[in-house]
């Protein structure tokens, strides 16, 4: 089979995988980002739950949503031993993630409608996905694109289950700092836990530093008990292995002390993105229509009148 794809330079390193700038021999002139991952196999070859992952993403790429970055290609080799399987995943290249953008971005910072807009923009890519049932599960900005027209994607979305499949490559030290509460504490999670980290992230854009930087699990829920206070005992899930009992009581802190920049609206909306109880948590959906997105709602309006209602991100 002829070479598709020429790889050209090592753009990221993960625990699961490498990410490389690589040339489409296909399309000529066209860069895409090939990320490479081993997978182990199962008696009866590539286990079927990454087959069905990896057939869902494939789907959702056709949709060409906006905010989510596409997968263009997908293929494999096998070991010769059989017992693991070269995946290869082939998606759009964008050059930058959000991470660099906030630490590229002049001071003093970032304006107020940037920081609303790659915010509308996040959930705008999240509340697609949730729509198909996919929970991204490590939101943060390193897997955060953004495109020199300002164009935000997100990246890395629906791969928690093919990584679970996956051969560690380092011992990449995961970051604690976006992660919801039901996470840390090990407890069931579904959707509500990207509306965390979308809210950890709005901070950011604001502050140009993550809000919550904990070193170990207990260690985060620390940091993050000491600005939204500790939540009653009867939001606390059941059959966890950190009591409530094990932090102090402490109380909630003023978030326009901690996020001077950040006016009402935004710390109504923020507030209710992270709320401890992921039950009580706003979805995406009806935080795209919060107050503090006024000025993007009619926009949104005048767009939905030409839109074609087969696409999926018209719910």
């Amino acid at each position: 089979m002829a070479k598709k794809y020429e790889e050209v330079a090592e753009i990221g390193n993960g625990a699961y995988g490498i990410v490389y700038k690589a040339r489409d021999l296909q399309n000529e002139g066209r860069f895409v980002a090939l990320k490479r991952v081993r997978i182990v196999n199962s008696e009866e070859g590539m286990p079927l739950s990454t087959i069905r992952e990896i057939a869902l993403l494939k789907q959702i790429g056709n949709f060409a949503h906006k905010n989510i970055v596409r997968l263009l290609d997908v293929f494999h080799t096998t070991s010769p031993s059989k017992m693991e399987t070269n995946l290869s995943l082939v998606f759009e290249h964008i050059e930058q993630d959000l991470n660099a953008y906030i630490e590229n971005c002049p001071q003093p910072g970032l304006p107020e409608w940037k920081a609303k807009d790659i915010t509308h923009q996040l959930l705008n890519g999240v509340d697609f996905l949730h729509s198909n049932r996919i929970v991204h599960r490590d939101l943060k900005p390193q897997n955060i694109l953004i495109s020199v027209t300002g164009q935000v994607k997100i990246a890395d979305f629906g791969l928690a289950r093919v990584y679970s499949n996956a051969m560690a490559l380092t011992s990449v030290v995961v970051t604690l700092w976006y992660r919801a509460p039901e996470v840390l504490l090990q407890s069931n999670y579904a959707t509500p836990v990207d509306i965390w980290s979308i809210g950890c992230i709005m901070a950011e854009l604001y502050n140009r530093k993550p809000l919550f930087e904990g070193k170990s699990d207990v260690d985060q829920l620390h940091k993050i008990f000491s600005v939204t206070g500790t939540p009653p005992q009867s939001d606390w899930p059941i059959n966890v292995s950190l009591p409530w009992s094990s932090f102090p009581r402490l109380q909630q802190c003023s978030l326009p002390e901690i996020i001077p920049e950040i006016g009402k609206s935004g710390v109504k909306l923020l507030k209710k993105m992270l709320t401890f109880n992921p039950q009580k948590r706003i979805c995406a959906m009806d935080a795209l229509q919060d107050e503090y997105f006024e000025e993007f709602l009619d926009t949104d309006k005048e767009n939905s009148k030409g839109s074609n209602p087969n696409i999926a991100n018209q719910r």
